[in-house]
């Protein structure tokens, strides 16, 4: 026979009370810690209001922030990867170009097509650094040199937005020749007196890195993007020596001169526009 009643616990009041708080809706910054309501970055184009730090943006963000809206066309969109060395590590690659399209987003690593950049029309070609992370296969490299050849046709400029984590090592020596394949045909563009302008976001490394992306007549990056052929973790460990503080970020090798200009992403479609101005006389 119980000699008394057991009560519920007193809901918490005040400091104690346990609040739900929606997944999502705050974001620490990986670069200065602070936490920061998402919608506050987004709505600063994915750039930390706190200390600037630029988060990546999507192809298609990429697209409506340099182009005038409603002018871009896109050219090649059902160009697709193919398995065509049954390459295999720890999965088959058709087994990680199948996965990659279950995305639902781009149906390879770039966005190609036509546009225009206030006003002045141009060929644009924007790497989607969430398929695959950006590596450039057979499928890109065929997509950039179509670009190129549409501009000599047009006789407009080109912009390539980069960022990639190099060649497909999926498509072993046919990724590799990629590097050769654009490189060609951007000096096709340069004998034509067309300008290029290469726009290096985080990160830029690999194979993109050693050919068309510092081919630039201007090479513009946003702040603090990585962009170098291998890691900095694997040049140390080659040469065994601790590498210069800020090591292939943006602002080293504007100091060193590969990069010609650090635009914030704010500014980086008048900036463009500029350049553009500057350099070519359509």
């Amino acid at each position: 026979m119980a000699w008394f009643k057991r009560d519920n616990p007193p809901k918490a009041k005040g400091p104690d009370r346990k609040v739900k708080v929606p997944e999502g809706l705050w974001t620490k910054c990986v670069s200065c810690g602070e936490t920061i309501y998402t919608k506050d970055i987004e709505n600063n184009l994915n750039v930390c209001p706190k200390c600037n730090h630029h988060y990546r943006v999507s192809a298609r963000q990429r697209l409506e922030l340099l182009l005038d809206e409603g002018s871009f066309t896109e050219f090649d969109a059902g160009m697709v990867s193919v398995d065509s060395l049954d390459f295999k590590d720890t999965k088959s690659y058709q087994q990680r170009i199948d996965a990659a399209l279950a995305k639902g987003g781009s149906k390879d690593a770039i966005i190609c097509g036509a546009g225009r950049v206030e006003v002045t029309p141009v060929q644009i070609c924007v790497f989607d650094f969430s398929f695959m992370g950006g590596s450039m296969g057979s499928v890109v490299g065929e997509k950039i040199t179509r670009g190129i050849e549409r501009a000599l046709a047009d006789r407009t400029p080109v912009i390539i937005v980069s960022a990639s984590g190099g060649a497909r090592m999926q498509e072993s020596i046919l990724s590799l020749m990629q590097m050769a394949k654009t490189s060609a045909a951007l000096a096709k563009l340069r004998e034509e007196g067309l300008p290029f302008v290469s726009i290096l976001t985080d990160p830029t490394t690999g194979g993109v890195t050693a050919s068309f992306a510092m081919l630039g007549d201007i090479n513009m990056s946003e702040p603090k993007a990585l962009i170098g052929f291998a890691g900095p973790r694997v040049i140390e460990q080659t040469i065994r020596q601790k590498l210069p503080e800020g090591f292939q970020r943006a602002e080293y090798l504007l100091d060193h001169g590969m990069v010609d200009v650090i635009v914030e992403r704010s500014k980086m479609k008048s900036q463009l526009s500029s350049i553009l101005k500057m350099l070519y006389r359509g």
